[in-house]
């Protein structure tokens, strides 16, 4: 059996949403020192949809490709289901990462709720 799925090989092949948005409305960044990945995600926000989202990730595969499974997952999503993602539910999008590399899809949980404090942060302050 391979180590990753097709999903994964592709999202890291071929990730999307990579890149940054400028005057982004959100603004997530995370990282683990244990296995030194780092993501920083950005999104777009209009009438609670978020119409765009971009990442930028230092990291291995597992990384690259939850992001950008991640980032897939809430495209155009209201904000609200947004906040529901699970590391979980990007797993089972990407059919599967190795025990040792769920830790990837929790950073993608992670950096996108910490978007989407940062969104309403920025929201509540105008």
């Amino acid at each position: 059996m391979a180590l990753y799925s097709e999903m994964v090989m592709d999202h890291f092949r071929n990730p999307r949403n990579t890149g940054v948005i400028e005057n982004a409305d959100g603004v997530g960044e995370v990282g683990n020192a244990k296995c030194g990945d780092i993501m920083k995600v950005y999104l777009k926000i209009e009438d609670d949809v978020i119409v765009d989202a971009k990442f930028e990730t230092f990291g291995c595969g597992s990384a690259i490709a939850s992001s950008s499974m991640a980032t897939e997952l809430i495209k155009g999503k209201p904000v609200s289901e947004a906040l529901t993602l699970t590391n979980q539910a990007v797993v089972e999008a990407l059919d599967g990462l190795p025990a040792h590399k769920i830790h990837c899809s929790v950073l993608a949980e992670e950096a996108i709720k910490k978007a989407l404090e940062d969104y309403y942060e920025k929201r509540d302050n105008i």
